[in-house]
């Protein structure tokens, strides 16, 4: 359908509300890309700064999203990872079915900050093994993933294929280190150069970092994480059981007439 330039109606919002359309009745796929912005001024037959309008608003609506690089394509619905285990990226994804992925973007002997000094327990300055991959969901990168290994474990783990072999399954696997807990700590940032480059998102970008620490016997920590997820494709989900409050109620603080 040609857009109507006699109409009261922007033209570009004519342009946006037939690509919505097409969007929501499934003609433009989840995660199909979109014809080019040249494609798109032949079939319309107007000029670049409408359809750059048309999908700057699809975006603003996040029923697009723009690649660097790559062009623009359909939103897809957000993966939904659960917080109910000490689990890893492979595992999570092959429970809902996609096919996981790694890139490796390095591979370095670091000393400890003193941020991860403290998660691992060793004196700062501390030579470790950081890992850095970009993790990626039926081929579209979803975070990417900073790890920090004792260099007992990290110069062995390194060895491997680490765009294939998962983390966990070669320290449990492989070098008999069993992963038995870990405690996680989440918070919404902006993406920093660093990881927007890697993720091919825009700086600034909302993100979800969780820091994750897991222990092996003796609570040994032997894998300090910072995942940077992307916030438009991760949503993560848990549930959880109600403790007994541990205050009677007669010792709460009552609320004044005003509140009550």
């Amino acid at each position: 359908m040609s857009p109507n330039p006699q109409s009261a109606i922007p033209l570009y919002y004519q342009i946006e509300q037939e690509l919505a359309s097409l969007i929501a009745k499934g003609t433009l796929a989840p995660g199909s890309r979109l014809p080019s912005e040249e494609e798109l001024v032949q079939k319309y037959g107007v000029s670049r700064t409408t359809i750059r309008k048309a999908i700057q608003e699809l975006e603003r609506l996040e029923l697009i999203e723009i690649r660097r690089g790559k062009g623009t394509f359909v939103r897809s619905e957000k993966i939904t990872q659960e917080l109910t285990g000490l689990t890893g990226f492979v595992e999570d994804m092959v429970a809902i079915g996609l096919r996981p992925s790694a890139k490796l973007l390095g591979k370095a002997t670091v000393e400890a900050t003193e941020e991860v000094a403290r998660q691992l327990r060793v004196p700062i300055g501390t030579e470790l093994m950081q890992i850095r991959r970009v993790r990626l969901a039926d081929d579209v990168a979803i975070s990417l993933d900073e790890t920090y290994l004792p260099m007992d474990l990290g110069q062995k783990v390194v060895e491997n294929d680490l765009e294939i072999a998962p983390i966990f399954s070669l320290l449990e696997g492989k070098y008999d280190t069993p992963l038995l807990e870990a405690d996680y700590r989440l918070e919404a940032i902006s993406a920093a150069p660093f990881v927007a480059e890697a993720l091919g998102i825009e700086v600034n970008a909302p993100i979800l970092l969780i820091e994750r620490v897991s222990y092996s016997l003796d609570q040994r920590p032997v894998d300090y994480e910072k995942l940077y997820y992307r916030g438009d494709k991760i949503r993560l989900s848990t549930r959880l059981r109600r403790r007994q409050s541990p205050l009677p109620l007669e010792v709460l603080p009552r609320l004044d007439a005003k509140n009550e």
